[in-house]
C-alpha cells in the first residue's frame, strides 16, 4: 500500500467559541505572517478520518429509518487504486438519534460503539505504518455526553493526544461530536 503524502497542505483547528449545542467548525490555523500552518500532519490527518462521515455497510442501521443515505465521502471512490489510500472516516455519525445505553441493552454499549468507531477510523493509519499504534479511552461524565481521548503513537516519539466530547441533546436526540486536539 503506498503511502498518502507526509505533510498536510494546511492545519485543521477546531474553533472551541460555540454555544454547546451548535455546529463544529473546524478551519486552517494561519501563522503570524498570514501562511497557512502545515504542522501537525498526522494530527489533522486522525481529525479530519474522526470528522467524516464513513461510508455505512448495508448492514449498519441508519439514523433516520426514513432515509437511505449511508453517508460516506465521495473522494474514497477508488482511492485504493487511485492513490494507495483507504476510506476515509468514522461511523460515529451512526449514533446520532441513538439513546446512551449500557452493555445490557439490547443495542449494547454506546460507549463501546464510540470506542469500535473510533479504532476502525485510526487503524487505517497503523496499517499504512503512519503510526504505530493508539490508545482510545471512552467514559460516559453526563446523562447526555460521552468523552473520549484518543493517543496516537509514532514509535519512540512523544504521543498525540487528542480529545472530544459526543453530547446528546435531550430534546431532539441528535448527538454532535466535537474535537478539540491537544498536543503534548
Amino acid at each position: 500500500m503506498a503511502y498518502p503524502p507526509t505533510a498536510p497542505d494546511v492545519r485543521l483547528v477546531q474553533d472551541v467559541r460555540f454555544p454547546q449545542h451548535s455546529s463544529v467548525h473546524i478551519d486552517w490555523l494561519l501563522r503570524s505572517d498570514g501562511t497557512l500552518d502545515d504542522t501537525k500532519a498526522l494530527a489533522t490527518a486522525i481529525i479530519v478520518a474522526l470528522g467524516t462521515n464513513a461510508l455505512a455497510a448495508e448492514t449498519d442501521v441508519l439514523p433516520d429509518p426514513d432515509s437511505t443515505d449511508r453517508q460516506g465521502w465521495w473522494g474514497d471512490l477508488d482511492a485504493e487504486e487511485i492513490w494507495g489510500g483507504w476510506p476515509i472516516g468514522s461511523k460515529l455519525w451512526l449514533l446520532k438519534r441513538s439513546k446512551i445505553t449500557n452493555a445490557g441493552s439490547f443495542d449494547g454499549s454506546t460507549v463501546a460503539r464510540v470506542k469500535q468507531y473510533i479504532r476502525m477510523a485510526i487503524q487505517p493509519f497503523i496499517d499504512a505504518r503512519i503510526c504505530s499504534r493508539m490508545d482510545v479511552e471512552a467514559n460516559r461524565v453526563r446523562d447526555q455526553e460521552i468523552d473520549a481521548l484518543v493517543w496516537i503513537y509514532r514509535g519512540p516519539r512523544t504521543a498525540i493526544e487528542l480529545r472530544f466530547a459526543i453530547l446528546w441533546d435531550e430534546v431532539t436526540g441528535i448527538s454532535q461530536a466535537t474535537m478539540t486536539p491537544v498536543y503534548y
